[in-house]
């Protein structure tokens, strides 16, 4: 007879270790990156390769920094986030092998998305520290969000792409 039971591991994000970035293609001729300075991400798992992970995840929107502040604020606004209405965007979902699927919401609007996630291991650090990496990109919609802005230049091209690239660079450590 098995007595043994599943013990939960409990990982909390390394923030100075961490990046959330975004591309997005402006005139669809060039890329634009930006990033959340301000995020925070847990996980849950019963296994050292974190497969079944519970993972959680939210950003905020005011933190939001393209390196040019009219943009910020551009994107802050009631045409893109409405950072003072939806203050959080926010993930819930279970990583999967290679996949972590789960309910990306962002101004109220809730989607499921998949995104692809590269696990580097688990190393403790100098300090003692148990350490967990994890590289993970994927693509949504922006519209499917209620991010709805655009325009149109003379020549008619889009100025800003519906696709958005999600890019993160993610420590956790162990609690």
């Amino acid at each position: 007879m098995n007595t043994a039971t599943a013990t939960t591991t409990k990982w909390g994000i390394d923030p100075t270790h961490s990046e959330v970035s975004f591309k997005v293609k402006h005139l669809v001729i060039s890329t634009v990156t930006g990033y959340f300075k301000s995020f925070e991400a847990s996980a849950e798992t019963e296994s050292d390769d974190f497969n079944g992970a519970k993972v959680s995840f939210s950003a905020v929107i005011n933190s939001i920094d393209t390196n040019q502040k009219d943009r910020d604020n551009h994107l802050k606004s009631a045409d893109f986030f409405d950072a003072e209405k939806f203050p959080k965007m926010t993930f819930s979902g279970v990583l999967n092998g290679d996949k972590l699927v789960g309910d990306l919401t962002i101004k109220d609007n809730t989607k499921t998305i998949e995104l692809d996630v590269d696990f580097g291991g688990v190393v403790e650090d100098p300090y003692g520290n148990t350490k967990a990496g994890f590289e993970i990109e994927g693509k949504i919609s922006r519209k499917e969000f209620g991010l709805m802005w655009n325009a149109v230049t003379e020549a008619g091209s889009v100025v800003v792409s519906d696709q958005v690239r999600i890019i993160l660079g993610i420590q956790l450590v162990k609690q």
